[in-house]
Order: structure tokens, then C-alpha cells, then sequence
């Protein structure tokens, strides 16, 4: 439990649709939006994030995780953070799930690596950096015609049938 969790006071789940979840919190202490929460089922711990404070001290929530064999009236207890991510040269060429975790097979990340919010503030624009290098999609046409530079936001639109 971690030193915010222990300031905020627990509260139950009042009802449960598909991947959404509205927990009541009887002292009216809402978790804020974005918080994380965490439910326990069978040892496994279950995440959860506010997405909507709906009144009368319900807060409305998105499953991170599978919600098969939550029920109301299971306890939920707030973390006081966001959801957070390993960041830095250690996760370069490594996949995770939204929740941070490696889902890739390979050796569990050190705990001193360091995790930073999904939701922190994007770097401005004087600290990104341009690369001339083309970044190959494998698609000739898209490769040939209308190449991408590694490293900026580009969208691309397709319908059904064009390859």
C-alpha cells in the first residue's frame, strides 16, 4: 500500500457493465479523475481507472484488467496515482500492456527502472528532435510515393480492399 493510498478511504463497487465500473465512496472523498484504483479477486490484483464522478459519491470507472468475477460490494481502494509506464533506454525494443508490464517474453525490467505518467506533458517543441532518416513501411506504394520521416505524426487512411 502506498503512502497515498493510505490518506484516501476505500470504497465499493455498486455496479458493473461490461468493462465499466461505478464505485461509491461513502465519505464523499472521490478519487480524482485519472486516479488509479485496484480491487482484489482471488489473489489477483484488478486495475481500474476514474474516468467520471457521476454524483451522490459514485465515481464511474474504466477496467484496465478483465472485470470476469468482479461483484458489487467488493472493496476498491484508491492508489493516489496515475497509471504509469517505464520510460528510458531499458524498454527501447520491449512491448507492454497499457498497465506498464512487459507482455514480450523476455526478462522482467530491474525496479530502479524509472516510471513516468501516461498522462505527463508532452515535450515542447524546441526539445523534439527532426530526423531525415525515411522510415520504411514495407508498403512499395506509400514507400515510394509519399515516404514518412522517422519520428513525426502522420495519419494514413485506407478503406477496405486497397491492399
Amino acid at each position: 500500500m502506498s503512502a497515498n493510498q493510505k490518506n484516501k478511504s476505500a470504497g465499493v463497487i455498486t455496479q458493473i457493465s461490461g468493462s465499466v465500473v461505478d464505485v461509491r465512496f461513502e465519505d464523499g472523498d472521490l478519487p480524482a479523475i485519472r486516479e488509479t484504483l485496484t480491487t482484489e479477486r482471488g489473489g489477483d490484483v484488478r486495475v481500474m481507472e476514474v474516468a467520471q464522478h457521476i454524483g451522490g459519491g459514485v465515481a464511474r470507472c474504466i477496467m484496465l484488467d478483465p472485470s470476469e468475477g468482479l461483484c458489487r460490494g467488493m472493496k476498491v481502494l484508491p492508489t493516489g496515482d496515475t497509471i504509469t509506464v517505464p520510460v528510458g533506454e531499458r524498454v527501447l525494443g520491449r512491448l507492454f500492456n497499457v498497465l506498464g508490464e512487459t507482455i514480450d517474453g523476455g526478462d522482467a525490467l530491474p525496479q530502479d527502472t524509472p516510471r513516468d505518467s501516461i498522462f505527463r506533458d508532452p515535450p515542447s517543441y524546441m526539445e523534439r528532435s527532426n530526423s531525415d532518416e525515411i522510415l520504411e513501411t514495407g508498403i512499395k506504394v506509400i514507400d515510394l510515393l509519399a515516404p514518412y520521416a522517422k519520428g513525426g505524426k502522420i495519419g494514413l487512411f485506407g478503406g477496405a480492399g486497397v491492399g
